[in-house]
């Protein structure tokens, strides 16, 4: 609930403002189309929330896409740049999640999400057949549509919305490299663990702890790569922030709702690639499965290398 309650007053901030309002009550719409398709109504059916994995993606894709949908006071570079990372993580994800679909992955729970089980299971909640147990897992899809809905898409409200024109910034270009680095990083980490997976399967290894690469110098790369993308994109918005400050067409609750929630896409991230759905959820599985990773954990710094 606390997660919930979090992402609610970006969006409304969102649909209570003057420039934003139409494209974030497109995204609203649009969000919860493809969450109830894709996770809502499979997830009653099959018990499951794997098919979040499926949603998620193709929720940030619609985001990227919004600025065809909808005005934009621009149509340069800024608007370019961002949609483009959008729909570069959205469809990067998305072809995973049809991979896992295709394959039968998604015929089992996650570990992440049968993490989540054991919180409810902390309120009593067990009994996969009660209505508490249902409707909590609809409740922890809907946390992740409302984060689409509210601050995952604020670097792009600013950014297509706002009122920066003109070339891009030196912190926009910086912004931007970052995001290229950051992106670069988490690819080459995935690679890694796949190619590791690979040699342990071709040398008939069980077990073994991913410690080549990048995966020397923290514990989950990939997450750490992909918090950066999104920290990136928030460098990226400041000067289209600092352009909504300057107007007089937004009241001071607006702008300062929208400088949180370009704030709360960094933290959101954070708290789900470690603590919701990524790192301590990953271990808490892998210590059960690999006795050795304890020794990697006392050695290797966890999400920052």
């Amino acid at each position: 609930m606390d997660m919930l309650l979090k992402c609610l007053p970006t969006i409304a901030v969102l649909l209570l403002s003057n420039s934003f309002a139409g494209p974030a009550s497109l995204n609203c719409v649009l969000q919860l189309v493809i969450f109830i398709l894709t996770a809502n109504i499979p997830a009653i059916v099959t018990g499951r929330m794997a098919y979040v994995d499926i949603a998620w993606p193709w929720g940030l894709n619609a985001i990227g896409i919004m600025p065809f949908l909808s005005d934009v006071q621009e149509n340069g570079h800024r608007v370019n740049l961002v949609m483009a990372a959008y729909l570069v993580a959205g469809l990067r994800m998305a072809l995973g999640g049809a991979v896992l679909f295709f394959s039968g992955h998604l015929q089992k729970e996650f570990p992440r999400y049968l993490y989540l089980r054991r919180t409810w299971a902390k309120s009593g909640i067990t009994d996969e057949n009660s209505l508490a147990y249902k409707l909590s897992m609809q409740k922890e899809i809907l946390v992740q549509c409302l984060a689409n809905m509210g601050g995952l898409c604020m670097p792009l409200m600013i950014q297509a919305y706002g009122y920066k024109t003109g070339e891009l910034t030196w912190l926009e270009v910086f912004g931007w490299a970052l995001w290229l680095v950051s992106i670069v990083f988490e690819h080459i980490a995935d690679r890694q663990k796949k190619q590791f997976v690979r040699d342990c399967v071709k040398n008939k290894i069980k077990n073994d702890v991913c410690d080549v690469g990048l995966w020397r110098y923290c514990r989950h790369p990939n997450y750490f790569g992909e918090w950066m993308v999104w920290n990136s994109l928030v460098i990226t918005s400041l000067p289209s922030l600092l352009a909504l400050w300057q107007s007089t067409e937004e009241s001071l609750l607006i702008k300062v709702g929208m400088t949180w929630g370009l704030v709360s896409a960094s933290r959101m991230m954070y708290g789900c690639l470690v603590y919701y759905t990524g790192a301590v959820p990953a271990e808490f599985y892998t210590v059960q499965k690999r006795p050795e990773y304890i020794k990697y954990q006392k050695m290797v710094n966890m999400f920052v290398p």
